[in-house]
C-alpha cells in the first residue's frame, strides 16, 4: 500500500497525543483525590497559613470538603459501574455464542489455508455457523477469532486472507483486553466524558493499525473484503464487545480511503464541550484535593495573626474574611473546629 509519509506521521502523532491525553486525564483526575492521603509531608504545605491574601483557607476547606467527598463517592460508584459493565459484557457474549456451533478449521479447508498463509494459528480461529457478525476477535486472556462460516462463500481467497490477517493483528496485539481495560477506566471516571471519547478514538486507531498489517501487499483485497462485508448487517449489542471487522460504519469511509491510497486526516470524537467539561471537572477535583491537604484543626495560639474576626457561621460569607471587617482581639476564625 503506497501512502505518503505525511499520513503516517500524522497518524503516529495522533496516537501519541491520544495516549498522552488519556494519561494526563487519569493522572489529574485521580491524584488529587488520593494523593494527599498517602504523600507524607503534603499536609505541611499550608500549615500555619489560614489565609492566602484575602482568601480564608479554612472557609475554603469547609466549602470544598463536600465536593472532595463527592468525587470519592463518584470514583466508588464508577468502579462498581465499570465492573458491572465488564461482567455484563462477558456474560452477554458467552450467552450469544452458547447456542451457536463453533469449530476449529480443518486442515485443507478455506479458513485453514488462509490462516496459515497469513501466519495466524488456525487453532485461534472459531468458525461459527449462523454468526450474525461476519468476523470479530474476542477474549481477554486468550483472544480468539470468530468468523461466520458463510464468509468463505462470500469472499475470494485473497479477501479471506486479508480478513484473517486483520483479525490476526488484533490477536497479536491483544486488542480485546487493551480496549476492555480502557473502557473500564473510562466508565470508572464516567464524569469525564472526554475520557470515553478518547477511548473510542483508541478503538478506531486499533482498527487502522490492524488494517496496515493486513494490507501489506494487498490493500485492495482488504478494501474489497470490507465493502463485501459492510452490508452484512448491524450486529446486536452482544457482539459489540468484540473487536469487529466491518461493523463500524462510522469508520468504514476512512479505512476504505486509506486502502485506496488517499490520505484522510485522523479524526477524533472529542468535542469542544467534552474538553471544557473535563477541564472544569479537573479544576474542581484538583482544587478540592489540594485544599483538603490543609491541616485542621489549626494551632490558633501559635499563629494568632492568621485568624480573622468575621462574624457568622457561613463559610461562603467568610470566604474573603479580611475585607473591611476588623478582627477582634483573641477571636478565632469561626470555621476552625473547637478543641
Amino acid at each position: 500500500m503506497m501512502r505518503g509519509r505525511t499520513l503516517v506521521t500524522r497518524e503516529e502523532a495522533h496516537r501519541r497525543t491520544l495516549l498522552l491525553a488519556i494519561g494526563t486525564l487519569l493522572l489529574f483526575s485521580v491524584s488529587p483525590l488520593f494523593g494527599h492521603h498517602f504523600a507524607e509531608g503534603l499536609e505541611n504545605a499550608l500549615r500555619g497559613r489560614d489565609h492566602l491574601g484575602a482568601l480564608c483557607v479554612i472557609a475554603l476547606h469547609a466549602l470544598l470538603r463536600p465536593v472532595h467527598l463527592l468525587f470519592h463517592a463518584l470514583v466508588v460508584i464508577g468502579l462498581a459501574y465499570a465492573t458491572y459493565d465488564r461482567a455484563r459484557a462477558l456474560l452477554r457474549m458467552r450467552r450469544a455464542l452458547a447456542p451457536l456451533h463453533a469449530s476449529v478449521p480443518v486442515e485443507g479447508d478455506a479458513f485453514w489455508t488462509a490462516a496459515t498463509d497469513v501466519g495466524l494459528d488456525p487453532r485461534h480461529i472459531r468458525v461459527v455457523r449462523g454468526l450474525p457478525n461476519p468476523a470479530f476477535t474476542a477474549g481477554w486472556l486468550r483472544p480468539r477469532v470468530y468468523v461466520a462460516a458463510a464468509v468463505a462463500d462470500r469472499l475470494r481467497p485473497e479477501e479471506l486472507r486479508a480478513l484473517l490477517a486483520h483479525e490476526g493483528a488484533h490477536v497479536a496485539r491483544r486488542d480485546p483486553l487493551r480496549l476492555s481495560l480502557l473502557r473500564f477506566l473510562a466508565l470508572t471516571l464516567f464524569w469525564l466524558p472526554a475520557l470515553r471519547r478518547l477511548a473510542d478514538d483508541v478503538a478506531d486507531e486499533a482498527e487502522i493499525q490492524a488494517d496496515d498489517r493486513a494490507a501489506r501487499g494487498q490493500p485492495l483485497a482488504l478494501a474489497s473484503a470490507l465493502l463485501s462485508l459492510a452490508s452484512w448487517g448491524v450486529p446486536g449489542a452482544a457482539w459489540a464487545e468484540g473487536v469487529g471487522f466491518a461493523h463500524r460504519a462510522d469508520l468504514l469511509d476512512r479505512r476504505i480511503r486509506r486502502l485506496a491510497g488517499e490520505e484522510p486526516p485522523p479524526a477524533s470524537r472529542l468535542t469542544r464541550g467534552s474538553v471544557i467539561g473535563a477541564l472544569l471537572a479537573l479544576a474542581l477535583v484538583g482544587a478540592s484535593g489540594a485544599i483538603m491537604a490543609h491541616p485542621l484543626p489549626v494551632d490558633h495560639l501559635a499563629h494568632p495573626s492568621n485568624h480573622c474576626g468575621h462574624p457568622g457561621e457561613s463559610p461562603l460569607g467568610h470566604l474573603f474574611c479580611r475585607w473591611g471587617v476588623p478582627r477582634e482581639a483573641g477571636r478565632l476564625c469561626p470555621h476552625a473546629p473547637v478543641a
